[in-house]
């Protein structure tokens, strides 16, 4: 553990200890994540390769046997707020704390007994930057509960969990992507996902070694997914997989997808969405490919076909993220993309080590010129996965 994060973990304990009067029974971390490739694709069964950020949400935790769950936040504020565990119901909290909450009830629902707990919780992951930041905050709890109430849960389970009390108890049609690249990653390394049956693939991932550098730029622009649009998507991807007669948009292969677009006939719309997401599943094998061969300059254009098709045919982009990438390829970025569910958040850019400053300054100042927000610049490493750190 980095000395960074031991100071996070003896604060949050701290902090803990000012609430509730007594030191936690321990401390977890949970870390936000980038996709490298495979948007949109997890809600279809399909491909995805996130990896974790050193960003966490980290929860001091004490397990208690009343049936109350007290529940605060330093990235909130405000008073603790205390639940009785009977109580929790879906859709019933529209406050940040329905994903705690909402992780308990998962876990009760599912049979497992869960008494109560007194949660203390700071994140370094920025809310809204399609960083997984309520992944994070979702996972570390489940992790905490796990070890605490010894449920023997693996780290695909607590994802599990953690993706339907967001589903179900928040009311947000995510996918199961977030939620396991924070319980799974590994350090330098990028995961290779198959959504449909969970199955993983650790592929190494270390740029620095290779002279190359992965930014994240935080546009500002925020975003919620448990609005309408994200919706929208995917259920106009399930439309498309009813009208083509198969169980998940993965089911489509990619070399029949002209055939496929043809017997939608004229419905652009669907058309739009199947075409990006069986184009994305096989970007997502070909940086697979490229990765373990040790060509990763080549994934780049990869990276820059992914973001057209997000912003033409799936349409979860926005100016700034467009900007991004179209400035960073223009500075002589080798790829560049959004990243997360879109219409905001951030966007990730591959660079030569030697061109990190060039390419940070002209994102920035094409920023400035465009008046908006001056974006958050930073380095991706690829970092470890959930876990107790106190």
């Amino acid at each position: 553990m980095s000395e960074s994060s031991a100071a996070a973990a003896e604060a949050v304990a701290a902090r803990f200890e000012e609430l509730y009067g007594s030191a936690p029974d321990g401390v977890w971390a949970a870390p936000g994540r980038v996709n490298l490739i495979g948007e949109h694709t997890d809600y279809n069964d399909g491909f995805v390769m996130p990896f974790a950020l050193p960003h966490t949400a980290v929860a001091a935790v004490s397990r208690r046997d009343d049936g109350v769950l007290r529940l605060h936040s330093d990235d909130i504020g405000g008073r603790v707020v205390e639940l009785s565990v009977d109580d929790l119901a879906p859709e019933s909290d529209k406050r940040w704390t329905a994903y705690p909450a909402g992780v308990v009830w998962a876990l009760r629902e599912a049979g497992h007994a869960v008494t109560g707990a007194d949660v203390h919780l700071a994140s370094s992951v920025p809310a809204g930057a399609g960083l997984s930041s309520s992944a994070a905050l979702e996972v570390v709890v489940a992790l905490a509960l796990n070890d605490l109430f010894g449920l023997g849960l693996r780290g695909w389970q607590l994802a599990r969990l953690s993706q339907r009390a967001e589903n179900v108890y928040v009311g947000a049609p995510v996918g199961i992507m977030d939620q396991t690249a924070s319980a799974c990653c590994e350090a330098g390394h990028a995961l290779f996902l198959d959504t449909r049956d969970l199955s993983q693939r650790q592929i190494p991932f270390d740029l620095a070694a290779e002279g190359m550098r992965l930014l994240v730029v935080d546009t500002q622009v925020k975003h919620s997914h448990s609005e309408g649009e994200y919706g929208k998507r995917r259920e106009g991807c399930e439309k498309g997989a009813a009208l083509l007669g198969v169980d998940a948009l993965r089911d489509v292969p990619y070399e029949e997808l002209d055939a496929a677009l043809a017997r939608l006939g004229d419905d652009e719309e669907v058309r739009r969405l199947v075409r990006h997401v069986v184009t994305e599943d096989h970007r997502v094998e070909q940086v697979v490919s490229l990765l373990e061969s040790g060509d990763t300059r080549a994934i780049g254009p990869l990276l820059i076909e992914g973001h057209a098709s997000l912003r033409d045919d799936f349409r979860v982009s926005c100016p700034e993220l467009d900007l991004v990438v179209d400035t960073a390829v223009s500075a002589g970025a080798l790829g560049a993309r959004m990243t997360g569910g879109g219409f905001g958040g951030s966007a990730i850019v591959l660079v030569k080590e030697g061109d990190v400053p060039a390419v940070t300054k002209a994102v920035e100042e094409a920023f400035a010129a465009a008046g908006f927000t001056t974006p958050r610049v930073f380095e991706a490493v690829p970092s470890a996965g959930a876990r107790r750190v106190r």
